[in-house]
This record gives C-alpha cells, structure tokens and sequence, in this order.
C-alpha cells in the first residue's frame, strides 16, 4: 500500500527521465474569477500558480522568503518602506516587460483597489499608501502604518503578477483565463468556460525561484485541467489511468486509492482552522453563554473520527499547529454537555415538549449554509446538527443555490452559523478571517455585508491591528496567542480540524509540488514512463 505523503512542498527534485507530455488535472469545481487577490478559492489559485508569478517565493518547507522575480529587498525598522530590486529580462507572456513600472502597477491595484473598474482590494495588504518607481528595475512602496506582513503578503497567491492588459479590465471580465496575462511557466491556450481549461508551456521560461532546483522551461508541455463534480468520477478517472492527478480526495476514498499503489497528498493550509463561526448580530446567539453553551455541545473528536483521516488532525486551537503563533487552546475546547446545558439554562433557555430549547416564545432554531469548498462540510454540519440537538438546539443544514447561499449567509439574521477557514502562512491570516474590512466573518458593523449590522468587537478589532502593525517579532507572537484565547473565551468560533489540501496522484507523476498553503504547482513536475 502505498503511504499517505503529507507533503507541503514535495519530494526533492530528481532529473527527469523524460519530459514533455500533457498532465490531465481534474478538479472538483469550476474556477470563478482569477483577478489574483481572488486566489484564495482553490480552484482559482491552482490556475493562478501555474501562469502567475510572484515578487517572492515562499518556501513551503521552512517558510522563509527568498527570491524570485525580486532579486533582493530591504524593509525600514518600522516596515513602513519596502524597496524591491527586479530581476531584469523578465516578461509577461505578451511580451511586455515585468519591469519596476508593471510591479507598482499591481501593487497599486491590490493595494488601494480600482472601484471604477470595481477590482477589491487584497486581504493580504495593510496600511498601503502607494509605489513610486525608483528606476526600471527598483521599486518603492510605503504604508500608512507598520505592515509587517507584507513581505510574506508578496508571496501569496493573491499577488500573482499580471499585465497591465489584464490589469486595465474590470473585475467582471477576469473570470476568463484567456484574459489572464501572466509571466509564469504556463500560458492558457484555450478555455471551455467551466468545463475544462488547457495551458501550455512557455518556451523562453527562465526566471523560476531562485533556489529552486528546476530552473528553466517548465518540464511538461502543457496540462489539461477539467472540473469533474462528482468525486467517484474523478477516483476512478485515476485509477483507470484517465488522469494523472485530481484534487480533492475525501477522506473515505484514501484507502481504496492506495490499495491501488496511487499517492496521496495532504500538503497543509497553515491557516484559520476549519470552523463553525457565529455572527453575533443575531439576537439568537449574542449571549456569550449561548455560544459557549454550543462550544462544548460540539464533539470534534467524533466528527474527526468519523468523517475525516489521519490527513484532517483534530483542531485545539482558531489556527492550524503548523500555524506561526500557534496556542493549544483545547482545555477551552471541551465535549461538555452538561456544562453547555447549564449554559443554556443560565441564559433563560429552557427546555419546551417538544425537545427543543425556548425563550420568550421563540425556539432556539438556528441555520447554516453548506460551503461546497470544504470537505464534506454538508456531513459536518450535519453531524454538528445531531450532537446540538443532545441539548435541545435545532441546526437547519441548508444547501441552496450559489446566489441565495452568498446573499443569505451575508445576513446574520438568516444565517447566524456559517463555516469558515482560510489557508496563509502567515500570522496576518487571523485579521485576513476576523476583520471587518477583509473576509468578516462575524459579520461585524462595516463589513462586506450590506445589511444594516450594529455588532463590532473593538478589543478583537485592536488586537488585528496590533497583528498586522507589530514590527517586534516576539511581541507579534504573543498579540497571536492573545487573539486566540479571546476568540475562544468569546466563543465567537468552535474549531473542528485543520484542513489539507488532498490531491491524489498516479506514481508516474514525479516532483508534484505545493505552494506554503496547498496550491498545486506543477512547474518542476513530469511524468515518469512507466
């Protein structure tokens, strides 16, 4: 049988023995927009790693910064001006230069947004005030503030580099790959929008990280991805040897693939946990002993045990254990359903005839929408649905169409629970969850939604900003472990796992490798003849 790999960067480099060839890729949904600060959804960035670049590379092994299309760097003692050398002779694939001018560019665009052209800003960026072009290959950038994660935010796939073609068109028309000019070692040749995608190699590719050990062109000709929904299609599409690799394996098929000798991959977020997330708005659940109460009506060691592998370990804590700043916090974790129904009774929530908790005429009925990206959340939320009801709690799992789910889980009073996770490592991950102007989701006043809200949490606010502003290593270290407790004592989330990416692969495909988070990268890999 062959061994679960949890990889984050893959095997070291061989010489290949043959290259060329087309990799079939077979993802389980349709990307939405590649506009790169829209990334983050997995299906997005695994197009966007393959034709994008980065200013910085992020080692997914001991996540240090080194060099890519910047050459060298230097940061001022309160990371408030960041300086870049470009490598020169670098070009996006149309031919025109990534020069010091096309970096400001995208750092301008991510940074402050476009709303004529009603591109969002990135998550990843904080305090940014603007660029200025020292020469053809320097570039400046200065914040209003300290930005201490924004070396790291460089890295990410939200900073793809792209062409200011790309750059000039609204955010409505970024869904198309075709229109995505990047200088990375694939190109997207053609597109069958929502279907299937083909992206062949550049030839004249030669500036990958620096300290890689592939250099050059990348080693296959092209790859062919294709969104194949259905997980027994994509696992048996492997094993007849259909496809070489395929993403998203759920937990109940990592046997069956490799009792068939094929390889699975479980490369780590290093992010948010996977977690049910309360949106305090919501008279339903604004007492503190409410949330606590389902806190420790949440069994995470079952739900783990029953849906999920080795691969999904139990969460003790918001962010993953390979997170920077990671805190066990499972003492505050615990299955406890006598505690959480003294909760509820403390919070005048009394048990009606009909096994259900009331208060003031109104039942404690509570709704979640289902988010297809996480695996098998539809099971998770059902099973959280089963342990809550132990204390009289009704979880109402629903599915939806794409639009009502977006608007619906937008609006705390229809939806007051809602999973959430986010992969990036880097501490500023907890702000990119929690703030109100980045993901939100909380849902606090001044957010993404449009809904009148008045909720906000001004010490959480503070400590987000502290987060992203401490320059002191240490002290940004400690402001982590501080926001955890405090999410926690707040119970303002109830972590469930830490999320991998799973991928499985056929043993012919040699040097498949990951971004820090999960992302495929496909730029070293090849194909072994037999």
């Amino acid at each position: 049988m062959a061994s679960v790999a949890i990889l984050a960067g893959g095997a070291a480099a061989q010489a290949p023995v043959t290259k060329g060839g087309t990799l079939i890729y077979l993802e389980q949904q349709a990307h939405t927009n590649l506009y790169p600060p829209a990334g983050g959804f997995y299906p997005n960035g695994g197009i966007l790693n393959q034709i994008t670049d980065k200013l910085t590379y992020q080692n997914p092994k001991t996540l240090e910064i080194e060099p890519w299309i910047a050459e060298s760097w230097t940061v001022n003692a309160d990371a408030t001006e960041y300086t870049f050398k470009i490598r020169p002779g670098v070009t996006f694939s149309d031919g025109t230069p990534l020069d010091a001018a096309a970096v400001a560019k995208n750092f301008d665009t991510y940074g402050l947004g476009n709303k004529e052209l009603k591109q969002p800003v990135s998550e990843v960026i904080t305090n940014y005030k603007g660029s200025e072009v020292i020469d053809p290959l320097t570039v400046k950038f200065t914040f209003t503030k300290p930005s201490v994660g924004f070396l790291q935010g460089t890295s990410v796939i939200g900073s793809g580099l792209v062409s200011l073609k790309t750059l000039a068109l609204p955010f409505d028309a970024l869904g198309d790959a075709t229109k995505i000019i990047g200088s990375g070692p694939f190109v997207v040749k053609s597109e069958v929008l929502g279907r299937e995608l083909v992206m062949e190699a550049r030839k004249d590719y030669k500036w990958g990280p620096a300290k890689l050990a592939h250099q050059g062109r990348a080693n296959l000709d092209g790859i062919k991805y294709v969104v194949t929904p259905e997980d027994s299609v994509r696992i048996g599409a492997l094993l007849a040897g259909q496809a070489h690799v395929i993403r998203q394996v759920q937990a109940y098929d990592e046997k069956q693939v490799q009792s068939k000798g094929f390889i699975v991959y479980a490369a780590p977020t290093r992010g948010v946990n996977n977690t049910v997330v309360f949106r305090p708005d919501n008279a339903l659940v604004s007492d503190v002993r409410v949330r606590k109460a389902l806190l420790h009506a949440t069994n995470a060691k079952e739900i783990v045990a029953t849906l999920f592998s080795a691969n999904y370990p139990q969460a003790k804590s918001i962010i993953a254990s390979t997170a920077q700043g990671y805190v066990d916090q499972s003492a505050k974790l615990a299955y406890d359903p006598a505690l959480a129904a003294k909760l509820l009774d403390e919070a005048g929530w009394t048990m009606g005839p009909k096994g259900l908790r009331q208060k003031d005429g109104k039942e404690l009925i509570l709704s979640a929408y289902e988010s297809p990206p996480q695996p098998q959340n539809k099971e998770t939320l059902q099973l959280v649905a089963q342990q809550w009801a132990k204390v009289g709690v009704k979880l109402n799992v629903l599915a939806g169409d794409a639009g009502s789910r977006v608007a619906d889980s937008l609006d705390p009073m229809k939806t007051p629970v809602a999973p959430a996770m986010v992969g990036r490592a880097d501490p500023d991950v907890i702000r990119s969850q929690y703030y109100p102007t980045t993901r939100n989701v909380l849902l606090q006043k001044g957010g993404v939604s449009q809904k009148v809200q008045s909720f906000v949490d001004e010490k959480l606010n503070g400590l987000l900003e502290e987060i992203a502003a401490a320059t002191d290593p240490v002290k940004r270290i400690a402001l982590v472990g501080e926001v955890q407790a405090y999410v926690i004592d707040q119970a303002y989330t109830i972590p469930i796992f830490e999320e991998p990416q799973a991928f499985a692969a056929s043993p012919k495909v040699k040097d498949f490798t990951f971004e820090a988070v999960g992302r495929p990268s496909f730029y070293a890999t090849w194909i072994a003849p037999k």
